[in-house]
């Protein structure tokens, strides 16, 4: 979003600143073979994997160490991994233990179960299989237990939990393994089943109020904006909560009047939006390296593996990987839960800026540790949640208009603008369909036409 006067000169001022008996398991064609006037796009087109930003292929070499080759081909693996984990997640159903992808070029998908019957299908889609003991609705709900252990004992001396999905178990780092051992057995959890990692680090929320090139809230605190948004016709953006309260107003880069935080929840969440004033123009620009943007399409979910870029007011573009989705963190100023742990770097003053993998949104900045000098760990707050609780919708380079066709009526029925998780199902034009990758419906993204994102049932 930028101001209209100063568009030439600062167009990304906004944005910037911001899974079998799997017998009869269909392959990705015959399971959706609709009818189509041309070819139907596969995952890394529909994603736009297949077109990346120069600027976004730059950051990868530098960050992930790849040449030019080699990052390409990353972003297009990671595109149809994502899809094909999709279709053998839904298939497994609850024996669906996690999926990540590894390699250089992210060329390994590798998907969990708990049934070794499970292992020829899971090949036979062009996926590494690993046979694990625990579900991964299971760790979920180990977790579940650390979250609301959490409520009622301190976690300062444990600062981080999660999921490991690749390890298949919970992990607690913690500042000594009496504390680790404390916070399990306050959950009423099996300390085999839960690893402890020791750790002196504890993360920080990325808020500065020294000033500097961002938005300011309330002529004091620094923060990024994250992504463009709009609700019905405001336009605006969403950043951390952290950042600001609601009913507190921001100004721009440039010190001009920009807009008020109209919803904020932290801790528990850390996400925020701004409603901007008229002269702000929103676009789905990311700002990148060298005063370049990259643009979003979308906000199809990455996997475990797969790499993350990010844009802040005070480091500018860096990239990583994703470690794990659904990370508690314990901040001094509270605890957040649902967050993405990643190994990208960053420092004050980023916080609410936008985590991009390829050309689909991840989410905005919430905090870490260490630095961008000596490399550090950043968790970002997904942004699908924060488009689905706020009624957001996400500004992307993307059609606008719903692909033509009949809108059915119901509950279950296909609507641009909704955030659907993986394995909601929806009907379109009289069909049922099931959802591959969590993500907000794009107007240009109807369920006929993007088959990297819904199964015909």
């Amino acid at each position: 979003m930028v101001l209209r006067h100063a568009r030439a000169a600062r167009r990304s001022a906004f944005t910037a600143l911001g899974a079998l008996v799997l017998a009869g398991l269909p392959c990705a064609a015959a399971a959706d073979a609709t009818p189509a006037a041309g070819p139907t796009p596969g995952a890394a087109q529909t994603l736009g994997a297949d077109r990346p930003s120069p600027h976004l292929l730059a950051a990868l070499r530098r960050d992930l160490k790849l040449d030019e080759a080699q990052a390409s081909e990353r972003l297009v693996n990671e595109a149809e991994a994502g899809s094909r984990a999709g279709r053998l997640r839904n298939a497994l159903g609850d024996r669906f233990a996690g999926a990540w992808v590894r390699g250089r070029t992210a060329e390994q998908l590798t998907v969990a179960t708990t049934d070794a019957k499970d292992v020829p299908a899971i090949e036979a889609q062009g996926a590494t299989a690993k046979v694990v003991r625990r579900t991964l609705a299971a760790l979920e709900a180990d977790k579940a237990r650390l979250d609301a252990a959490a409520g009622r004992v301190r976690t300062l001396d444990t600062p981080v939990w999660y999921v490991d999905v690749p390890e298949n178990r919970i992990m607690v780092q913690a500042t000594s393994q009496e504390a680790g051992n404390a916070f399990v057995e306050a959950a009423g959890l099996d300390g085999a089943d839960v690893g402890i990692r020791m750790t002196t680090v504890r993360p920080r929320l990325l808020q500065d109020i020294t000033g500097g090139d961002a938005f300011y809230i309330d002529d004091a605190a620094r923060c990024s904006v994250g992504f463009s948004v709009t609700r019905g016709e405001q336009p605006g953006f969403v950043t951390a909560g952290h950042c600001g309260r609601a009913g507190a107003t921001t100004t721009g880069y440039d010190r001009t009047a920009q807009g008020t935080f109209q919803a904020s929840v932290f801790p528990g969440e850390d996400m925020a939006w701004v409603a901007t004033d008229d002269q702000w123009t929103p676009t789905p620009d990311v700002k990148a390296q060298d005063g370049q943007e990259v643009q979003v399409t979308g906000s199809a979910q990455a996997l475990v593996g797969a790499s993350v870029c990010r844009s802040g007011s005070t480091t500018g573009w860096h990239c990583g990987t994703v470690e794990q989705h659904d990370t508690s963190v314990s901040y001094p100023e509270g605890r957040v839960d649902g967050l993405t742990r990643t190994t990208v770097c960053a420092e004050p003053g980023d916080s609410g800026g936008p985590y991009v993998a390829g050309a689909q949104a991840q989410g905005v900045t919430s905090g870490g540790s260490g630095d961008c000098t000596s490399g550090g760990t950043t968790f970002y707050q997904p942004v699908n949640p924060i488009l689905g609780d706020f009624g957001l919708t996400l500004t992307t380079a993307t059609a606008a208009q719903t692909a033509p066709g009949q809108q059915d009526e119901g509950a279950e029925a296909w609507t641009a603008g909704r955030v659907y998780e993986v394995g909601a199902t929806v009907t379109r034009d009289g069909v049922t369909y099931q959802c591959l990758q969590t993500h907000q419906a794009q107007g240009a993204w109807a369920p006929a036409g993007t088959p990297a994102l819904w199964q015909r049932l």
